[in-house]
C-alpha cells in the first residue's frame, strides 16, 4: 500500500523534489527517485513501500551488530525494499535494489508492534523492533509511525542504517529511537563516490547529530585496497574518539558479493586495524572473523574480560551491575544484560 511521502516539495508541471536524503531527487511525473520506491504519482510523492515488509525474523541484538545495548537479548527484525545508496558489495542487494513489483508481505505499524507484544505474552525475550535488512530511512513513513506506537508501549526502536538522511527528518525521528548501528563505510569521499554512489559528509553529520541523543555503535566493512589503509583507519578512529572514545566500533570482514569480486579481507589486515583502533577507542570489535576472537568486551581500565561472545552466544562473565567486577570501572551499556 502506497502512502503519501513526507519531506518533499511540489514543483511546476507536476514535478516534485524529494528532501528525505542528501540526494534531493527531482522526480518527474510517473518516475521514482534513486531509491526506486518514492514515486511521483500525478504530482504527489508516494512511498511505495509504506506497509511492505520484505523480511522479518527474530534475531539476537548482537546480529545488528549492537554489543552494548541489552547484551544477549532478542529483537524483532524487519525490513522493506529500496535503498538510497548503491554499494557494489551489498549483501542484501536483491531487496535493496528491488523495484515496485517485488513480492512483499503487508504489515501495518500497529501489527508490527503487536507482534512484539505477542512474543512477550508467549514468554519469549524481545526488547523491541530493529528496522534493518534494507535501508530503514527509505522506509521513513512506516518506521516513524511504528516507532511512535512502539515507544508508547515501552518497546525499543533500533535503526540499522547507512546514515544517509537529511537533518530535518533525522531530527524528527530521533526522539523515538533508542539505538542505532550506523555504517561508516569508509572515511573518504572517493570511496563513497566510487563504491557506494554517495558522499561521506552526510553520514558523519548523522553520527554527530545522533551520538548524544541515543545509543549508537558504528560499523565499517573493510574492503582490501579500497578503505583499509592504516592512514584512513587512523583518521576514522581519531574522528570517533573526538566525539566519544566509548562509542563501540565494529570492523567487519568483507567477502565478495553483488558487483564486487575483490578477495576477502586478509586476517592480518583485520588484526592490524583492530590493534590500531584500540589505542584510541575503548570498545573495538571484529566481525566475520571468528579466528581473531575479537568479539569479547574487556574493561577499558584493567582489561578484565566482562562479556564473552562466541557467534551469537553471550556470557556475562565479569560484570557487577554495569561495572567491572575486578576494578569497578563503569562499562558503557544500555539495558540489563541478558546473557
Amino acid at each position: 500500500m502506497a502512502n503519501e511521502a513526507l519531506f518533499y516539495e511540489k514543483k511546476e508541471n507536476k514535478q516534485v523534489t524529494c528532501k528525505l536524503c542528501p540526494r534531493v531527487c527531482n522526480i518527474g511525473l510517473g518516475r521514482t527517485g534513486f531509491c526506486k520506491i518514492r514515486k511521483n504519482i500525478d504530482g504527489t510523492l508516494f512511498a511505495l513501500n509504506y506497509s511492505r515488509c520484505s523480511s522479518i525474523a527474530m534475531d539476537p541484538v548482537e546480529k545488528k551488530p549492537l554489543y552494548h545495548f541489552y547484551p544477549g537479548a532478542n529483537i524483532l527484525s524487519m525490513g522493506t525494499i529500496g535503498c538510497n545508496l548503491h554499494c557494489k558489495f551489498c549483501q542484501n542487494w536483491t531487496i535493496a535494489r528491488a523495484e515496485e513489483g517485488y513480492l512483499t508481505e503487508e504489515i501495518t505499524p500497529r501489527k508490527a508492534v503487536d507482534l512484539v507484544k505477542q512474543y512477550r505474552q508467549k514468554g519469549r525475550s524481545c526488547i523491541g523492533i530493529a528496522y534493518t535488512y534494507s535501508e530503514p530511512f527509505t522506509w521513513f513513513e512506516f518506521v516513524f509511525e511504528t516507532a511512535q506506537i512502539a515507544r508508547e508501549q515501552g518497546i525499543k526502536n533500533v535503526l540499522v542504517t547507512n546514515g544517509y538522511i537529511n537533518k530535518e527528518p533525522l531530527q524528527q525521528i530521533l526522539p523515538y529511537i533508542d539505538a542505532m548501528n550506523i555504517d561508516v563505510k569508509g572515511f573518504s569521499d572517493e570511496y563513497y563516490r566510487s563504491v557506494c554512489s554517495g558522499k561521506l559528509g552526510p553520514v558523519l553529520r548523522t553520527v554527530e547529530e545522533a551520538f548524544d541523543k541515543c545509543h549508537i555503535e558504528l560499523t565499517t566493512l573493510l574492503v582490501p585496497g579500497l578503505n583499509d589503509s592504516l592512514k584512513e583507519i587512523n583518521e576514522l578512529v581519531s574522528w570517533i574518539a573526538g566525539l566519544d572514545r566509548e562509542i563501540p566500533l565494529h570492523f567487519s570482514r568483507y567477502f565478495p558479493n553483488y558487483k564486487m569480486d575483490h578477495p576477502a579481507t586478509p586476517i592480518q589486515t583485520l588484526q592490524k586495524v583492530w590493534e590500531l583502533a584500540k589505542e584510541k577507542l575503548d570498545y573495538v570489535y571484529v566481525g566475520n572473523a571468528p579466528q581473531l576472537n575479537a568479539g569479547n568486551t574487556y574493561c577499558p581500565q584493567c582489561k578484565f574480560k566482562i562479556i564473552e561472545r562466541y557467534a551469537y552466544t553471550v556470557r556475562i562473565t565479569g560484570l557487577d551491575g554495569k561495572k567491572c567486577r575486578r576494578c569497578g570501572y563503569p562499562i558503557r551499556l544500555v539495558g540489563d544484560p541478558k546473557g
